[in-house]
């Protein structure tokens, strides 16, 4: 039997207090802002004005972003998925304050961007939730996050990636090709991005 203790929930805004007091160091480990998400798992209603719904695809909402991070929610429907993908050598951090995610991880067996051809090979599978945020890692970077059709709910994920980037690269295991990506928010600070 687990005697683990449950942490209180925080409101979103305590997170962000918390992560701008990091100093630059604490992003370039995965230790400490790992620390962070397992000390301060997030409230679920102060997420509200951060949670946009999309049938077709998950949707990525801006919390909050310095030079060092960016902080994003994730809204999962019921079976939606990433691409595997890399973040561009940038650390990540993930937490799921509400549902549960896996995290797939991949090893990069063999990549040529310029023909667009690579070669992956499963690793292992992470559990993503309140209790137990993860970091991606460093040594192999390669993931997609699933909402499992069988958990039969939706699912938020919170990121912070350190430093921000806008491309990564996605990956096709069944067929061995990869390519970059232009990434975009649904939602900055809480408005809707209008497309041009």
């Amino acid at each position: 039997m687990s005697t683990r203790s449950t942490r209180p929930r925080v409101p979103i805004e305590n997170l962000v207090a918390k992560l701008r007091t990091l100093p630059a160091p604490a992003f370039d480990r995965i230790d400490q802002v790992q620390g962070v998400l397992a000390e301060m798992p997030v409230e679920e209603s102060s997420l509200a004005p951060y949670l946009t719904w999309s049938r077709q695809h998950y949707t990525r909402n801006l919390i909050d972003k310095t030079d060092l991070y960016e902080l994003i929610a994730i809204c999962w429907d019921i079976g939606q998925c990433s691409s595997v993908h890399n973040h561009r050598d940038q650390n990540c951090w993930m937490a799921a304050p509400i549902g549960k995610l896996l995290v797939e991880n991949f090893h990069l067996e063999f990549q040529d961007m310029a023909a667009g051809t690579c070669s992956l090979k499963a690793s292992n599978t992470v559990e993503l939730t309140a209790a137990s945020p993860c970091a991606v890692d460093p040594q192999e970077p390669v993931h997609r996050v699933v909402n499992p059709r069988e958990a039969n709910q939706r699912a938020v994920s919170l990121h912070v990636y350190s430093r921000p980037f806008d491309t990564c690269v996605v990956y096709s295991p069944e067929q061995g090709t990869c390519g970059d990506i232009q990434l975009h928010y649904n939602t900055v600070f809480g408005k809707p991005v209008v497309s041009a």
